[in-house]
């Protein structure tokens, strides 16, 4: 279901993006990236979440019957660990906090607490509206509802404490999706597009665009149903980003160019 109405919502999305091109091209920067290396990818996977600590991917997945938190492997895509989502919801995004691992559900508005060892569940929480991804920096949560609009929540109660709206040149950016905080500043990938926002937390500008459309030959998808560019990670010890998309064989780690 959720495929389908977002099918439908990108498609609107992507007219208004072609008819307000001239006024895209003409804002913020955008930059491109080459590819370090090439990792496999679960190409079953339809992925909502996604993010790298002590040497493995954790990986949250949708669609109803089919969501899953995993943690993989990332030299093999060897899956170490999975647990699968009750039946009735469509999973979302996942992040870390401590030893807990936090994941959202797209429409029921109820999160998900789990040992981020064992993955057994420990708790719940709530949330109004859609949920849609999740990251952190060292003080708070940070998560995306599908608008333009950025939350903060507190780590430990999972209370909002704040929210940013997200603009290019005082355009608001809509369909933020799957997140990823690195070096003070936020990734976010918009969804049914191939570009990346580069966020300023403190003001919720966007500060450049990364744009990965070469990536979608290189990982063999089409990018035009469900297999969109998704999935965003960063592995702060040795400097590498890798990002991936739904449905996709492949995961990238890229090194980004300078925006121009």
């Amino acid at each position: 279901m959720k495929s389908i109405l977002r099918s439908l919502g990108g498609l609107l999305f992507a007219a208004a993006l072609s008819m307000s091109a001239p006024a895209w091209a003409a804002t913020a920067p955008v930059g491109g990236y080459t590819v370090v290396k090439a990792y496999p990818h679960d190409a079953n996977a339809f992925t909502e979440g996604l993010f790298y600590r002590d040497g493995f991917m954790f990986e949250s997945t949708g669609l109803k019957d089919r969501s899953f938190i995993r943690k993989w492997n990332l030299e093999t895509g060897f899956s170490e660990q999975e647990r699968l989502l009750d039946s009735r919801y469509f999973g979302e995004g996942i992040v870390d906090w401590k030893n807990r691992l936090y994941e959202l559900t797209w429409t029921d508005e109820i999160g998900f607490i789990y040992d981020i060892d064992t993955f057994e569940k420990v708790g719940e929480f709530s949330y109004s509206g859609e949920g849609w991804a999740l990251t952190r920096d060292d003080k708070r949560l940070i998560m995306s509802d599908g608008t333009s609009f950025i939350r903060f929540l507190d780590p430990e109660t999972l209370k909002e404490t704040g929210r940013i709206e997200v603009t290019d040149h005082g355009v608001p950016v809509r369909n933020l999706n799957e997140l990823e905080y690195v070096k003070g500043e936020l990734l976010a990938n918009v969804w049914q597009t191939t570009r990346i926002a580069r966020i300023n937390l403190a003001t919720g500008e966007v500060t450049a665009w990364i744009e990965l459309a070469g990536l979608l030959k290189e990982a063999g998808v089409t990018g035009q149903r469900d297999d969109v560019l998704n999935g965003i990670a960063y592995d702060a010890a040795k400097d590498r980003l890798f990002v991936t998309g739904k449905l996709w064989p492949k995961l990238f780690e890229i090194k980004l160019l300078p925006p121009r």
